[in-house]
């Protein structure tokens, strides 16, 4: 076995690092809803309900029987440490997993930028803290809850698929991380026609579009020809075993393939009203784009210096150098792919009536975070690093971030 390389013991080290500054910000904060928790032991005792009402909003109660409407994924990931301790055990050591789960997913972050072709390791360290530290990642590891866990088991699949895609391209192994994805995030399923797109072009992608013929006939047949069946079938049996799960998933809980619960949960009255516009609606993209991209805090004189209501905040602000992505190379299909990933992903999201409360900026948008930080990725590749600028605002999203562990306590 060789010896591990500078650039792995440095990821190793602000994997470390990073679970000790999340489980610092975490660890006074119960959220007092480990649903996941007790339907792992539910799957370990052959049921798919829970026996107990956790909580008055976001269960489903039926004849005695308490359903959660969560994507279920998280709970077979937990069911060896509810094997082992208990569900109550594990419930009551949330903290350090969730800041566990969020420090693997810097990790994957650190180890897709390498993989992407971003050489320096500074570098590769700012795009690790723009992603750890200056996005709802801090926030849903700092709360906690069934709420909240779903994303950061969605992340580290997600990074998951694009470290595969931009390394040895296994499709069936891309299958099976994104269908896992699904069923932790039920939008991260209309990436997976994306990651077909990656999977059939060059695993390099040197050449930029500039140099494909512009004549349409020709480039259709050019890429008609360049088609190749295997990977689309070994990318679908990966996926199949997720849908399939999700289906019988449904049917054995509600008698009904298609209904995952989302509709059937309990609500407060304001929110069941929002819901009653529809699950999801063109009704609810202006609310949805306003805590996505226009709502902002409310100054106050002392500190911490801004006070959000909890609603939404804007990615401008919380998560600015976010706006890196801009700068990869457009000339290359890998770009506009993971743009359209990251795209579509949202848009489920954005006609959802939920709106993602209680939130310190649009934690929604964590589906399609690594879609951009792959951009980010190869902006930084193209240019043969980060500006100053670019960190300064890197910085600027890490502090106001740093803010909400304040008010995740206090709003």
């Amino acid at each position: 076995m060789g010896r591990l390389s500078r650039a792995t013991w440095i990821g190793l080290g602000l994997v470390v690092l990073s679970a000790i500054l999340y489980w610092l910000s975490n660890r006074f904060f119960d959220a007092r809803r480990g649903d996941f928790f007790y339907l792992a032991d539910a799957f370990l005792h052959g049921r798919t309900w829970l026996t107990v009402q956790l909580g008055p909003y976001d269960v489903i109660p039926i004849d005695g029987r308490f359903y959660v409407p969560f994507a279920p994924f998280p709970a077979i990931v937990v069911m060896p440490l509810v094997a082992l301790i208990g569900p109550l055990q594990a419930d009551q050591i949330e903290s350090g997993l969730n800041a566990t789960l969020a420090a693997a997913g810097l990790g994957m972050c650190w180890w897709m930028v390498g993989r992407i072709g971003v050489s320096r390791l500074t570098d590769r360290a700012w795009l690790t803290l723009l992603f750890g530290f200056s996005t709802q990642i801090l926030w849903v590891t700092t709360r906690g809850g069934v709420w909240h866990t779903g994303h950061l088991i969605a992340t580290i699949l997600t990074f998951a698929c694009l470290i595969e895609l931009f390394g040895q391209r296994r499709a069936w192994l891309v299958g099976l991380c994104a269908g896992a994805a699904f069923l932790t995030r039920a939008p991260l399923a209309f990436a997976v026609p994306f990651y077909a797109l990656l999977l059939l072009g060059p695993s390099t992608d040197d050449r930029p579009l500039a140099s494909i013929p512009s004549h349409a006939g020709a480039y259709i047949a050019r890429a008609a020809g360049a088609i190749r069946c295997r990977p689309l079938l070994e990318l679908a049996l990966g996926v199949a075993p997720s849908v399939a799960f999700f289906f019988v998933y449904n049917q054995l809980r509600f008698g009904s393939f298609l209904e995952s619960g989302y509709a059937l949960a309990t609500l407060p009255d304001w929110l069941e009203r929002q819901r009653a516009l529809g699950l999801f609606s063109i009704a609810h993209v202006p609310m949805n784009i306003d805590y996505f991209l226009l709502h902002l805090p409310r100054p106050v004189l002392g500190w911490p210096f801004i006070r959000p209501d909890g609603l939404g905040m804007s990615v401008l602000l919380t998560s600015p150098g976010l706006l890196f992505a801009l700068r990869a190379d457009w000339r290359r299909s890998q770009a506009w792919w993971l743009a359209g990933a990251a795209i579509v992903v949202l848009i489920p999201t954005l006609l959802y009536y939920g709106g993602g409360w209680l939130q310190y900026g649009y934690r929604y948008f964590l589906d399609s975070v690594p879609f951009v930080m792959a951009l980010c990725g190869l902006a930084a590749a193209h240019h043969g690093g980060i500006g100053w600028g670019w960190k300064a605002l890197t910085a600027l999203g890490v502090a106001v971030m740093w803010i909400g562990v304040f008010w995740a306590y206090n709003l």
